[in-house]
């Protein structure tokens, strides 16, 4: 089956690549086999990552920026990542919805896939997923998710470019900077720039960037206005998709970027198979039945975590 499929993905077969990453979402091994086998056939793609706080209109980016993509000829996937439904376990916003009219064009593929409780917003599967894109011969792969701010950090460890959808009243959004905001954005985009407020908010982050890149010599994150629902500043967008792929490009850096993002998902991969590779029936049964001497002060939470962990070297006779 594995082969029947992964030469139905590498021939762009939409049916196939939706199966597929429907396998990745659902955790089944042969998922894992298909990332393995495809990922000779991956590289090719450019990943963006849009973020930003809820109504900031990153929907409407994505889908504009995308028309202009397939206007080039350029084949386009997205993956919107939505918060975590608490009844379902599935996406909960459904991009989708928002995205009807790029959907039905014959270059483009949407899939909404659920952060399952990753704190960083952007889940291992829908990784997983861009992979099977790639694999599929999509050249731009965009990654919606929500959220803005420290938690959001692990979309700039997995897209090539970075923006931030920020607009005028998202004063506690630039707030964040300071948590780790400014350190993930390529390029902002100040969207719905005709409301009150958005040349403060623009010469406040101005501000902000001069002073943080003012001696560093590297890339300073440029600020781009837009009003997206008229469709107006995309252009100037997708602008500086393409110049911060230009500056990548040059000196090595893509390569230096995506080996540093590999680096970290491999870590990611390692750590959550070592978790469920820990966290057997007995060792499970073994916390249960202590909880109530380390509520009561008897065994120490570091004691218990030391004895589980050497209950698990010994099953390897480390």
């Amino acid at each position: 089956m594995t082969k029947a499929i992964i030469d139905k993905i590498i021939s762009g077969q939409k049916r196939a690549v939706s199966r597929a990453i429907s396998l990745i979402e659902d955790g089944l091994p042969v998922a894992y086999e298909l990332i393995r086998e495809l990922h000779e056939h991956t590289g090719k793609a450019y990943r963006i990552g849009i973020t930003g706080p809820p109504g900031a209109g990153k929907s409407t980016i994505t889908n504009q920026l995308t028309k202009r993509f397939v206007d080039e000829n350029l084949k386009v996937g997205i993956i919107a990542v939505d918060p975590t439904s608490p009844f379902s376990g599935g996406a909960l916003l459904g991009d989708r919805v928002r995205m009807t009219d790029v959907g039905i064009l014959p270059g483009v593929f949407i899939r909404s896939m659920a952060t399952r409780g990753s704190l960083g917003g952007l889940s291992k599967k829908a990784i997983d997923a861009a992979d099977v894109l790639d694999a599929a011969g999509y050249d731009i792969i965009i990654f919606e998710t929500v959220g803005v701010g420290q938690s959001e950090l692990d979309i700039a460890k997995t897209a090539d470019t970075t923006m931030v959808v920020l607009v005028p009243e998202s004063g506690d959004a630039v707030q964040a900077m300071k948590a780790g905001l400014m350190e993930i954005a390529d390029f902002f985009v100040l969207n719905k720039a005709d409301r009150p407020g958005s040349e403060s908010a623009y010469m406040a982050l101005k501000t902000i960037l001069s002073i943080k890149f003012r001696e560093s010599g590297a890339w300073v994150p440029p600020i781009v206005k837009s009003i997206a629902q008229e469709n107006n500043g995309i252009e100037d967008i997708k602008d500086e998709v393409s110049k911060h792929r230009d500056y990548l490009k040059s000196g090595n850096r893509l390569h230096i970027k995506r080996e540093e993002n590999f680096r970290t998902r491999i870590k990611v991969i390692v750590e959550d198979d070592l978790r469920n590779e820990i966290w057997n029936s007995h060792r499970e049964d073994k916390l249960n039945n202590s909880l109530k001497s380390v509520v009561l002060g008897d065994v120490s939470p570091y004691t218990l975590s030391n004895e589980i962990i050497e209950n698990y070297k010994k099953s390897f006779n480390l």
